[in-house]
């Protein structure tokens, strides 16, 4: 057996960052009392979720890699804990920006980093307007006690996204978020379909899935999100092992063994029985086949 204990956290966030790296720090020291040795913060956890607006000001959150504050921080709880942290923060590469996860392994090294494939445009969502495209590709790294896959977010929604990063070898898929209600319409609730697109993730690649999502109200100007928590864990056949509530800040733990997992998926006999040569379509965007000249 090579089991591992896994946990996503939900908290709500300032406009203060010592305030917001020193509450996530209690979140992640909790779950490591229980357990933990995988632990997944929320995206962009240092600040409030700035992307409501288009506001020039706020590019000057971003922050090279080597001098962002939380990445600094939890580099040293990880090495004191002896924890694996995904540290999601926002990324600046000469005139670039990224939403960015830093990987830190157990003992407070960084094993890479990945930036977010998929960015969002919407209202309450301006993403495009702060992001970059990352340019990584999906990427999956060997930590000391997984081999985990992270995407971000909008990541989410993509199968692909999942796909991709289990055929790579990941063992637990992990999904930082910032997700809520529709600024030009309170009335959606995309909840359940947005734990359904990750629990279909788990259930059509056999893999635990763990997501965390901000909890709290967030106002900018006339735009306002209520981030609606439910941060939860999955199971390899799509269940829901265990889910936080909408409103309160939470510390969700699960366990599972990695190798009865892996003899699961080769007995399932979804990785043997896939047909790669058919699939030429999905790399298109209009559904048609184009040979190259």
């Amino acid at each position: 057996m090579r089991n591992v204990k896994v946990a996503a956290t939900q908290m709500r966030c300032t406009s203060n960052v010592e305030e917001n790296i020193a509450g996530a720090e209690t979140l992640v020291r909790e779950a490591a009392a229980r357990g933990a040795q995988i632990i997944l913060l929320q995206e962009l956890f240092e600040t409030p979720y700035f992307c409501q607006k288009e506001k020039s000001d706020f590019y000057l959150y971003a922050a090279e890699l080597e001098d962002n504050q939380a990445v600094r921080h939890f580099r040293k709880i990880a090495r004191e804990l002896e924890i694996v942290l995904p540290i999601s923060f926002y990324e600046k590469k000469n005139y670039a920006r990224y939403n960015t996860i830093a990987v830190i392994d157990a003992d407070g090294e960084i094993l890479g980093k990945y930036r977010k494939s998929h960015i969002p445009d919407g209202p309450g969502y301006e993403e495009k307007f702060y992001f970059n495209p990352g340019d990584t590709g999906f990427k999956v790294w060997q930590t000391r006690y997984a081999k985990i896959g992270v995407g971000v977010c909008w990541d989410q929604w993509y199968p692909e996204a999942a796909r991709c990063m289990t055929l790579m070898g990941a063992e637990i898929l992990l999904y930082p978020t910032a997700i809520g209600s529709e600024p030009m319409d309170q009335a959606i609730d995309s909840k359940d379909h947005w734990q359904a697109c990750m629990l279909g993730h788990a259930a059509a690649n056999l893999i635990p899935v763990v997501a965390s999502n901000r909890i709290g109200v967030e106002e900018e100007d006339d735009s306002k999100i209520t981030f609606y928590g439910s941060s939860f864990i999955a199971g390899p056949q799509g269940n829901k092992i265990a889910e936080a509530g909408r409103n309160e800040e939470a510390v969700l733990i699960a366990e599972f063994d990695l190798d009865q997992l892996e003899v699961q998926r080769l007995e399932w006999g979804i990785f043997r029985d896939r047909r790669p040569d058919l699939y030429g379509r999905i790399s298109s965007y209009d559904g048609e086949l184009y040979l190259s000249k």
